[in-house]
């Protein structure tokens, strides 16, 4: 009888610490695994910012970088870190303002001019966080706590 008491009670506790209470809980151990088991899949190397954000400069670009209050125009493709691409600029760049971007575009698009070239590979909490996104049909294409790939060439600049 002990012998299964003991059982449910360690099952219990090793259920409650798999969930998290707040609504917010914290992925980035989870993410920074996924990150680094794609770079190691790859076979990349990025640097990584103090936020958790991973890139790679492919193209540094011009010598003036965005500020956050700069609308910019960039080519880009997102995908999943299993390849599945879930959004992508074809023949027309996008044209957007840099404040009105997930955090990880946000901080990573910074780090290039115009001309440049990076690869952003965003945790969950700098992305989408807990948050499905849909497409206009209504199927998830980004699923919660995802971490987010970005190939990213940065065309223009707007002050």
């Amino acid at each position: 009888m002990f012998q299964k008491i003991f059982l449910f009670s360690l099952l219990l506790g090793i259920t409650a610490s798999c969930s998290k209470t707040d609504s917010n809980p914290d992925f980035s151990a989870i993410d920074k695994q996924v990150i680094e088991e794609y770079l190691a899949l790859k076979n990349l190397t990025a640097q990584t910012t103090p936020s958790g954000l991973y890139y790679i400069i492919t193209t540094p670009g011009g010598t003036v970088h965005p500020t956050i209050n700069d609308s910019l125009t960039a080519n880009y493709k997102g995908y999943l870190a299993n390849g599945t691409v879930f959004d992508q600029t074809t023949t027309t760049p996008a044209k957007f303002a840099l404040s009105g971007v997930i955090a990880g575009w946000q901080e990573g698009l910074k780090l290039i001019g115009a001309g440049g070239k990076i690869k952003l590979l965003i945790p969950s909490a700098l992305g989408y966080g807990s948050s499905n996104q849909y497409n206009s049909a209504g199927q998830i294409v980004i699923p919660m706590n995802s971490v987010t790939i970005f190939d990213i060439e940065l065309v223009k600049i707007y002050r």
